[in-house]
């Protein structure tokens, strides 16, 4: 019995219920305008007079539903009285090309919150009434029970009883009316099919621009690490016998960490949705600052550059830095030494990149490899097919690593 009633104390039927009722009373200020063609033609039988009325109120309460303003209300006021995960409708050109129909959804619903709340309006007051006044028989009447033409007199102990169902039946009807809204709401006041297309492209730019975020954070961080972490082991060792190079060592992670530091403000303000400043942009024309601090770090560099790479610009020169970057890192990381050759070729039709370093001992995970996530070559193979290009990752014999990397130039800043 107490799970039964429990469904009716819920805060959000009284909630459901004062939105019904709101919804009844600010179609009244429409009512006198209703009663206009009633009034002009009187001679119409009564029946039909309240027909007229009733279908000149709705259609003025529908064309009211057609203002955006008035639905933008409803969406909040439903969500927040309704308790109904409503999301905002979305504005300007994102929400237009909506089919004929998605325009009428809103007077739909309008209509429909107005019908329902004043049917549950009057038939709660009256079965509300009727169980307040039938115990102590303060309206001077009676109660009689009718089915199929049979009446019964309710009297005595009886008119407690009907009481006592007239106010069940009251409070059911408040249930039945925060049903019935919660469940039109999210279909007609939810997003319409052209808003859903809008919000799908939204959510499809806003994970784009946060895996190309994670690709940065993880390139430019990742590097940084790595390479502070050689840099520093070699600034201990030579310390004693070679203050000169310790000291550049130390210059050098000032160098990167300050680079990588202002990646991760930009990235961060990102990722808050705050107006961020400038997004600190790496190209190829940065490659030579790169091979530096790796220098710096202890590795031999060999590099080879051929073609016009100043002529390399926008999104194509940055994903080649970021590429060349995770590649120099992952040689870095897992390396055994040697010379690290870097060949950069920029041609008319495309773009290609090559990182070659030899493996060994150190390659493999041990006390002295460095931990990954895991996810340096997966996020370059997707950055690479994001470009159409083309990406091979692998051992090159058996004492050799190659990322081979071409991108197409056709590729668009």
């Amino acid at each position: 019995m107490i799970r039964g009633i429990r469904p009716l104390l819920r805060g959000s039927t009284y909630s459901g219920v004062l939105f019904a009722y709101c919804g009844a009373l600010a179609s009244l200020p429409l009512l006198p305008f209703a009663l206009l063609p009633a009034l002009s033609w009187r001679s119409a039988p009564e029946g039909v007079q309240i027909v007229l009325v009733l279908l000149v109120w709705a259609v003025l309460v529908g064309v009211v539903g057609l203002a955006r303003p008035v639905r933008r209300a409803l969406v909040v006021s439903a969500r927040r009285l309704l308790r109904v995960p409503l999301p905002n409708p979305v504005a300007g050109r994102r929400a237009s090309g909506s089919p004929g129909l998605d325009r009428w959804r809103t007077p739909l619903w309008l209509v429909l919150h107005v019908a329902v709340g004043w049917t549950g309006a009057l038939a709660s007051g009256v079965l509300f009434i009727m169980g307040l006044s039938l115990p102590g028989n303060w309206l001077g009447g009676e109660a009689r029970a009718s089915l199929f033409g049979t009446s019964v007199r309710v009297s005595g102990g009886w008119s407690w009883v009907v009481a006592a169902g007239c106010v069940l039946l009251a409070v059911a009807v408040c249930v039945l009316m925060t049903k019935a809204l919660r469940w039109s709401a999210p279909r007609l006041l939810g997003p319409s099919a052209a808003e859903r297309l809008a919000l799908a492209a939204e959510r499809e730019l806003l994970l784009a621009e946060r895996n190309r975020i994670a690709h940065e954070l993880h390139d430019s961080i990742g590097h940084t690490l790595t390479a502070a972490t050689i840099q520093a082991a070699v600034a201990g060792e030579v310390l004693s016998a070679d203050p000169a190079a310790a000291r550049a060592a130390m210059r050098s992670i000032e160098e990167s960490t300050r680079a990588a530091l202002e990646d991760l403000d930009y990235v961060l303000g990102v990722l808050r949705e705050e107006q961020s400043g400038t997004a600190p942009t790496r190209a190829l024309t940065d490659l030579p600052e790169l091979l530096d601090r790796l220098r710096h770090a202890g590795a031999v560099v060999e590099p080879e550059l051929s073609g016009e790479l100043a002529q390399v610009q926008g999104t194509l020169s940055r994903a080649a830095y970021r590429i060349l970057q995770e590649g120099l890192t992952n040689a870095l990381r897992h390396g055994a030494g040697g010379p690290i050759e870097v060949r950069v070729a920029a041609g008319p039709d495309g773009l290609d990149l090559t990182v070659v370093n030899r493996i060994g001992a150190r390659s493999a995970p041990g006390p002295g490899a460095f931990p990954t996530s895991g996810h340096g070559l997966p996020g370059l193979a997707e950055r690479v097919r994001l470009l159409h290009g083309e990406f091979l990752a692998g051992p090159d014999g058996t004492q050799q690593w190659r990322l081979a990397v071409r991108l197409p130039v056709r590729v668009s800043a």
